[in-house]
Formats: structure tokens, sequence, C-alpha cells
């Protein structure tokens, strides 16, 4: 059965989608089954996979709507081997159209429902603010990403995704948890970027990942070329440690199975 992680962050620029694309196509060549959930309206993240956002037949918003299956709307990435639910302009009006539906919290998990079975991981990638399909993300998902850039004011506004994954665990979702901090944007060299670092990890503590994504050209140009950073240039810097955050991220996975074992066995 699929884990389904949100990766989210309200504060646009923080490398929310350049880590949904390259996380996924990163557990894709670990041999997992993955699927890639775009949710923001702006389709990055399908454009980041190689598909075209403006022609694709069915998107996620269409989906979300009852319009379109989920089977319907599934494109297949074939150099990183993975499914992709697109997202194009179309998703901007969800935010209004949702509100006039029946379980609008709920729809990207009753629609998620059917397919849980086929993949080993479902990556959401959420819009850059907390709207319902930040809230849909969120009550579709096991636990959360949170790409935190390691620069001035990264903590502002954090408070706020917080209070959202806690309202969301009241209502919706008892079970969300917080998979882990992601510190982006780093440069050694940068006093400043390692001093705020530091203060991610002092203020998160074991939930920020031991990887930190660094800036590098080469990550910064993938998405133009329609490629994951692996399949653009997988020698460079962005791409050596997206590929330890998808080993990190696969070990985090795996420790409730073991523990359930180990208990099972006691």
């Amino acid at each position: 059965m699929a884990h389904i992680i949100a990766i989210t962050n309200q504060k646009g620029g923080v490398g929310k989608t350049t880590t949904a694309v390259n996380l996924a196509a990163c557990l894709s060549a670990l041999r997992l089954g993955v699927l890639l959930v775009d949710l923001d309206p702006q389709g990055n993240a399908t454009m980041g996979c190689g598909i075209d956002k403006h022609t694709v037949s069915a998107t996620s918003y269409d989906v979300l709507m009852g319009e379109a299956t989920l089977a319907d709307a599934l494109q297949w990435v074939e150099k990183a081997q993975m499914r992709l639910l697109p997202a194009n302009g179309d998703l901007t009006a969800a935010e209004v159209n949702l509100l006039q539906t029946d379980h609008a919290p709920t729809r990207l998990r009753d629609a998620l429902a059917p397919v849980v079975w086929n993949f080993d991981v479902i990556l959401i990638d959420c819009p850059p603010s907390l709207n319902m399909l930040t809230v849909n993300a969120l009550t579709a998902a096991q636990s959360v990403i949170i790409p935190v850039q390691c620069e001035y004011y990264a903590l502002e506004g954090l408070s706020a995704l917080l209070d959202t994954i806690e309202k969301v665990r009241k209502s919706t979702n008892p079970g969300l948890r917080i998979e882990g901090v992601l510190r982006t944007m780093f440069d050694p060299r940068n006093r400043l970027a390692n001093d705020v670092s530091a203060q991610i990890a002092a203020h998160f503590g074991a939930t920020v990942f031991d990887t930190l994504i660094p800036r590098n050209v080469r990550l910064a140009e993938a998405p133009s070329y329609g490629l994951p950073i692996i399949h653009y240039d997988d020698s460079s810097r962005g791409a050596q440690t997206y590929r330890e955050l998808a080993k990190e991220v696969r070990k985090r996975l795996r420790r409730p199975v073991a523990a359930e074992k180990d208990g099972a066995g006691a």
C-alpha cells in the first residue's frame, strides 16, 4: 500500500516543486512504484516532468471535481519511469468550486483510494498557499515533508502551516504526521546559510532530514529541459543530494513496518 506524502510550504520559492519532482524520480530509481500528484495551478511539476500542461486532456482539477477518473488523467513519465497526475491553470477554479461540493476536504483522498495498492509512494506537490487544495493534500496524506530554505526569515509563516496540520489532524486525518523538515538552497560558504541551517535543526530536532539540498546551477536548469536532475546531470551535486534524500526517505518509511514486525515477534 502506498505511503502518501504531501510536500508543502505556503511560502513560495523554497524548493517545494523541485523537491517533489526530484524526490519522485530518485525514489523511482530505487525501484519503488511512484505517483507524483501535481496539485499546484502553476503546473510546474508537470512541466518539470516533461509533460506539456497545456495539452493534457485531463488534470487533477478534473479528478477533484469528478469530471474524470484518475485512470483517465494519469500520464506516464518515460524518463523517470513513474506516473504523474498533471495540473494546469484550470486548477485555479478548484478553490471556489470545491467549496460548493460535498465532502470537499476528502476529494483527493477518495480519488486516490482505488490506486493506493498500485504504488509504493505517492507524492503530492501542494500549492504555495494554505487553501482547500492544500487541505485536500493533507487529508489524503499520511505524512508531510516541509521544505525550508536556508535563508533569512526561513521560519517565518511556518506556524500557520503547523496550525493547519493540527486542524487537519483534528478534523479529517488524525494520523497525519510530519515526515521531515528539509533544508534547501544551502550554500556552505555562506555564514547566514549555516546559521539558519543550525536554527532549523534546533527548532525541529529529529524531524530534520540529514540531507541538505544545495544551491546548484544544474538543479535550477533541469526544469527548463523537462527533466528531473538525475536525468539531466546525474553527476551534479544536486542529483547526488536528491539521491541521498530518497534513501533517507525510504529508510524513514520502513521504520514503522519494522517496528510492527518486531512487536509482533516479541
